[in-house]
């Protein structure tokens, strides 16, 4: 189990590799391991559900890895936002099918930037964490 120092640590020490002028900040009430809030440019993390997390994907990669798989892929929200303006007021006023379109474009796009990120080394395991995200359902991986 990785501790909320371990995560800051990882969070830090990423963040001043790529040198990204991103906030973070512990949230034990986000429902999900990390988000990103472009309002407040600030990276959120949740460690219990990080760990937990961790625990549903179940590859062969170390947990600090993961961490950063996690964190790239929330980071290309960061980039994502950076490069395309999106009008958020449709994810509040938009029809169903607009906010599903909208949203799947923005997560497509999130992990596609954030892999830009990666090292070589972690690509290979980012790639199938990307589609191992995709049979999550409830929290629950559908392919096992």
């Amino acid at each position: 189990m990785l501790y909320i120092r371990n995560i800051e640590k990882i969070i830090d020490e990423t963040l001043e590799k790529h040198k990204l002028d991103i906030n973070y900040e512990i949230n034990n009430k986000l429902t999900v391991p990390m988000s990103f809030n472009v309002s407040t440019n600030t990276i959120k993390f949740n460690y219990l559900q990080v760990n937990g997390y961790i625990n549903k994907i179940r590859i062969k990669e170390t947990d600090e890895n993961l961490v950063k798989i996690i964190l790239y892929h929330v980071i290309g929200y960061y980039l994502d936002y950076k490069k395309n303006k999106y009008d958020l007021r449709t994810l509040m006023y938009g029809e169903d099918y607009e906010i599903a379109k909208l949203k799947m474009e923005i997560e497509r796009n999130a992990w596609g930037y954030g892999r830009t990120l990666v090292p070589e080394q972690l690509l290979q395991s980012y790639d199938l964490v990307r589609e191992l995200d995709k049979d999550l359902v409830h929290g629950q991986l559908t392919n096992i």
